[in-house]
């Protein structure tokens, strides 16, 4: 069983650059790893170390201005390969939620497999966020995937977000693919049973 996913109230971490893709978000040189642990200290990695390993101070993960578990990207995150390692390492480094106006498909399975949820939102409310958090990085924004609204609590702007009725069963209950097969079990094996002539 995984954290139960319900209201996630939080600041944000803003990246306001778009097409961000997963090489960027998790190099390729540390794909060799086979669990899922570690990653998140190689998130944009280099985008947070110089070649020497050196934190670039002015990279937003390395700005103490700026935490919380909702990171708010540009239009097009995840674009490139499908590597699941970059879903492994946002979930990794402690992001909970991505808001991004626009998501790469494979890349938003993966981040939803992984317990991390991506809400798409307008690109005027995207806009919105960004200004919000730079002019205060206190702002706090709820999500909410019961009602599916996200709300930047500075102005009260809200908006609706879509997702999958099963993905949405599965964070709200912290089960994976196979924890919920193993949650129906029953219900397999009786369905089985029933068929068996």
């Amino acid at each position: 069983m995984k954290q139960k996913f319900n209201i996630i109230t939080s600041t944000c971490v803003p990246l306001p650059l778009e097409n961000v893709d997963t090489d960027q978000i998790i190099p390729a040189r540390f794909l060799k790893a086979t669990t899922k642990e570690g990653f998140g200290e190689n998130l944009f990695r280099d985008w947070r170390y110089d070649k020497q390993g050196n934190k670039i101070e002015s990279f937003v993960l390395n700005d103490p201005t700026y935490s919380g578990q909702i990171l708010v990207a540009g239009k097009n995150f995840g674009s490139g390969s499908s590597r699941e390692h970059a879903a492994w390492a946002i979930a990794d480094y402690g992001f909970r939620v991505v808001v991004s106006s626009f998501f790469a498909d494979i890349h938003k399975n993966n981040e939803l497999n992984n317990f991390v949820l991506p809400v798409v939102v307008s690109e005027p409310f995207l806009a919105e966020l960004f200004d919000a958090v730079f002019k205060n990085p206190k702002t706090e924004v709820e999500v909410n995937l019961p009602e599916q609204t996200i709300t930047n609590k500075s102005t009260g702007t809200s908006e609706h977000f879509e997702i999958n009725t099963y993905k949405k069963h599965c964070l709200m209950n912290g089960l994976d693919d196979i924890d919920f097969l193993v949650s129906n079990k029953g219900k397999i094996e009786a369905w089985e049973k029933k068929h068996e002539a």
